[in-house]
């Protein structure tokens, strides 16, 4: 067991080194190119976080996107979008929790989190929201005040909890009628 544990330690190591090496290698496209996520998003048709998503090997880049993002992107090499159209690696540093940014990301969602989910399970019932079937944009907008202000939109999928019933678990079915060993 412990040497499987090593390889699939090895493994990992190798597949977190690979990804910081591309994503750095996609990080230089954006920044030569001059663009910001933003001005990507409209260029391709994908929401700003999504781009920042597939340059951080976050997210796959899908065939019908590759003509878009090369347009947008002319320096992205062959080697980098076929990296970019391989499931990701989906990961993070849990270092990250210490920029300021994304620690108050975290806190806001942390102090308001369960009213958000008391609020959805009032308006939907007993459920979460989906992180799979789900869009996220930032935005800038002027508050009343005339001051800058940040909008970050979380927009996922309704996803219902289902109660657990035996009748209805399709693997029990068909493990009853198995000849396995």
């Amino acid at each position: 067991k412990s040497e499987r544990r090593s390889e699939e330690s090895d493994w990992s190591k190798m597949e977190a080194s690979t990804k910081q090496s591309v994503t750095k290698r996609l990080l230089a496209v954006k920044t030569v190119s001059g663009k910001t996520y933003s001005q990507l998003a409209a260029e391709t048709g994908l929401t700003n976080v999504y781009v920042a998503q597939l340059l951080r090997r976050q997210a796959q880049l899908k065939p019908d996107t590759v003509p878009k993002l090369r347009e947008a992107l002319p320096s992205l090499t062959d080697d980098l979008i076929e990296a970019m159209m391989s499931p990701p690696w989906r990961s993070y540093d849990p270092n990250l929790i210490q920029e300021p940014t994304i620690y108050r990301l975290n806190e806001a969602v942390m102090h308001f989190g369960e009213s958000i989910k008391e609020i959805i399970n009032e308006d939907f019932g007993d459920g979460i929201m989906s992180a799979i079937d789900y869009y996220c944009s930032v935005d800038k907008i002027k508050g009343v005040d005339g001051n800058d202000r940040v909008v970050v939109t979380l927009d996922g999928k309704y996803l219902s909890h289902s109660e657990q019933r035996t009748e209805n678990m399709v693997s029990r079915q068909n493990l009853r009628g198995s000849t396995s060993k």
